[in-house]
């Protein structure tokens, strides 16, 4: 399997820079997964494909402004630092630009010397271990020196940082949005749950990582990053009862998959458990817990469009991917939507 197999051809264009005022009225690329049947709706419309007999998984993460851009202490030299894990309480594990100019005992200002990093250590892929010093609550402090982490392609500055995340946002963590969920408003939750269906929500808080291009040409070479999880009885409870019943369960995002995959026994039952996954899911991996998938347009081979095109098979993916680029929808972050099912 190459990565090549899953490249398709994206106008600069059609990369979305900026969020659609109204969350739902995103367009919908709805798949059907066996047929490779497609239709073409808008993202309110989502209603119309939910039974009361589903359960939508939610992932609750909430993105952290883990973008710092400050000094090294004693020059002029700018350093730009994106928090990627937390070691311990003062101790992060950063991706630092340029890294040059963050050799081990390193220190940098930031907000005029409100916070500072030194550079404790040098660890995996050039990823530096900073301890800061600080006065006061570091997430208060964060909050107001830190900018949104937005994908690379997106070049556009973000007006209202709460636009990168989703309305049910929860715990804090991640260094990425999941992107599929921000074209839920509160009101169409509501509209879900009054419709009866089941809304279980997981934490998983997403790494970098996701953006990270496949190097390797041969896709079974790619290493994946680790990312942690959360899932609690609550959750656990919904989705086994509605597996139990016959029901579908329906992952909001590629985050939320992975969590419940990740989490699942071998019968595709869940038991609350917190933990780090590296699952790879590509063509030919069988869904434990999953049955449906609402998700948003993916970067030509990636391992996002593995996973969409393991659940729906890669031609339809591929032929879907086709048909959005001609109807002009808008793809990645701040992109329009798909349902397979």
């Amino acid at each position: 399997m190459k990565k090549t197999d899953f490249y398709y051809d994206l106008p600069q264009e059609l990369i979305a820079q900026d969020p659609l005022l109204d969350r739902s009225a995103s367009r919908l690329l709805v798949l059907d997964k066996e047929t490779g049947v497609i239709e073409h709706h808008h993202f309110r419309d989502i209603l119309n494909y939910l039974k009361p007999t589903d359960c939508l998984v939610l992932n609750d993460t909430k993105v952290i402004p883990a973008r710092l851009i400050g000094n090294k202490v004693g020059t002029e030299g700018k350093v730009e630092i994106l928090l990627l894990k937390r070691k311990s309480d003062c101790v992060w594990e950063t991706l630092v630009k340029p890294g040059k100019k963050a050799k081990i005992g390193s220190r940098i200002s930031f907000g005029d010397g409100i916070l500072i990093g030194e550079v404790i250590d040098i660890v995996e892929e050039g990823n530096r271990l900073i301890k800061f010093e600080y006065e006061g609550i570091f997430e208060e402090i964060l909050d107001s020196l830190g900018q949104m982490p937005l994908p690379p392609y997106i070049t556009h500055q973000l007006e209202d940082k709460n636009r990168y995340q989703t309305v049910y946002a929860t715990h804090s963590g991640s260094a990425a949005a999941p992107t599929a969920g921000l074209h839920f408003t509160p009101e169409l939750l509501q509209a879900v749950e009054d419709k009866g269906v089941k809304i279980a929500k997981v934490t998983l808080h997403v790494g970098l990582g996701t953006f990270r291009p496949v190097k390797e040409d041969d896709v079974l070479a790619h290493h994946m990053h680790s990312e942690f999880y959360h899932i609690d009885e609550e959750a656990c409870q919904k989705i086994n009862e509605t597996k139990k019943a016959g029901g579908r369960i329906i992952c909001v995002g590629t985050t939320s998959c992975r969590t419940v995959e990740a989490a699942a026994r071998e019968d595709g039952y869940l038991e609350a458990k917190s933990g780090w996954t590296e699952i790879f899911i590509y063509p030919g991996y069988k869904f434990k817990v999953l049955d449906g998938l609402i998700t948003n347009f993916h970067l030509p081979e990636s391992t996002l469009i593995m996973l969409v095109s393991a659940l729906a098979g890669r031609e339809h993916i591929l032929n879907a991917y086709e048909e959005a680029v001609k109807e002009k929808y808008r793809f990645f972050s701040f992109g329009d939507a798909m349902l397979i099912l």
